[in-house]
């Protein structure tokens, strides 16, 4: 029987696939693809030889359990200069130890990496990923095979599990307490390396209004509430930083004095927000109202503090840790039931807005 009859169209070849080609335990399978002691030398070559054929590998997580060794969960993250992240990351470290699993993290957000190479970097020495990595989830899950990838703030794709936030939720919670403020002319800054494709602004809020791929799914929530208030909003780009953002603020401020409001893509942009404001003048909440996204503790150190819609970032962790645990364990199916959770902002209003 040929490799390509054996193996199994359309899904990757486990340990029972193995077992039953082999006609031995799952056991023996385990020993002879560890080379451990316990088995005839041609058994040991008989399931190497049609491991191979079908295209199987044995998790880091599968040796774990016959050799007693810790779990090992990879963190992918893409910029720990970001407040957000390291505040996130403790989280996931303080309640993966509480299982006794050893955390390996990878910062992959300097010298161009991306999300996959992230992945690929911490496979060889991990037994399952979580990790922001964005559009990469697909071939992310494909470098690690059949073992766990938990992906936070993705709306859909391949990962055996996902963490994705309502942003629509969060967009109506704060259109609707700006709108009851009685601010009127909205803006929303957006994180992006580049200003849109058609111009440095756009304009939304009405319902035929096309709203530019380059926006983000943060931005397109906030660009829907908008129409559905029948409110204009217009978003502007910024690089993701304090810096990118005080820049396009004061920008955005000189060519619309009236612009009462500034809901910002996270609260490290707000930050940038806030000192634009100023430099252009004006105060705040007075003049400009601003908000921001995340929840980090940034925004209480601020002056004036910042009103945010926040993430319980313990929580996100938890989330994350727990999601894992169930695929490891079996008691959660990849792709299935249980295998996506949705959480909330909460708006805290502060002294900004």
């Amino acid at each position: 029987m040929t490799s390509t009859s054996r193996r199994l169209p359309g899904n990757r070849a486990t340990i029972l696939d193995v077992a039953a080609a082999a006609g031995v335990s799952r056991q023996t399978v385990t020993r002879a693809m560890n080379d451990m002691p316990g088995i005839r030398q041609e058994t040991r070559e008989r399931v190497q030889e049609l491991a191979r054929e079908l295209g199987y590998t044995p998790s880091r997580f599968a040796k774990g359990l016959v050799q007693g060794s810790r779990t090992s969960v990879g963190l992918s993250i893409p910029d720990l200069t970001n407040p957000y992240y390291p505040a996130f990351a403790s989280s996931v470290v303080e309640l993966a130890t509480q299982r006794g699993w050893h955390v390996v993290m990878d910062d992959y957000g300097h010298g161009g990496a991306t999300g996959v190479q992230s992945v690929e970097h911490l496979a060889p020495q991990v037994d399952a990923v979580i990790g922001y990595l964005g559009d990469a989830e697909g071939e992310a899950q494909a470098v690690l095979g059949r073992r766990p990838l938990v992906v936070l703030d993705q709306m859909t794709g391949s990962a055996w599990g996902r963490i994705r936030f309502d942003y629509d939720h969060a967009a109506r919670r704060a259109l609707d307490y700006l709108l009851a403020a009685g601010r009127r002319q909205l803006v929303y800054l957006d994180a992006g390396k580049n200003g849109l494709p058609s111009g440095p602004q756009l304009t939304t809020g009405r319902s035929a209004d096309p709203v530019d791929r380059a926006v983000s799914t943060r931005g397109q929530a906030f660009a829907r509430a908008a129409a559905a208030a029948e409110i204009p909003l217009t978003i502007i780009m910024s690089p993701e930083s304090a810096a990118g953002a005080r820049r396009a603020t004061q920008s955005v401020l000189t060519d619309r004095p009236g612009i009462d409001a500034i809901i910002a893509f996270n609260d490290l942009m707000a930050a940038g927000a806030l000192k634009g404001v100023a430099d252009s003048g004006r105060t705040v909440p007075m003049d400009c109202a601003v908000m921001g996204m995340d929840g980090i503790p940034l925004g209480e150190l601020l002056s004036p503090e910042l009103t945010t819609l926040s993430l319980d970032l313990r929580e996100v962790g938890r989330a994350a840790v727990e999601l894992l645990d169930g695929l490891l364990s079996g008691a959660i199916t990849p792709g299935g039931q249980g295998s996506e959770l949705v959480l909330c902002h909460r708006l805290i209003v502060r002294q900004s807005a």
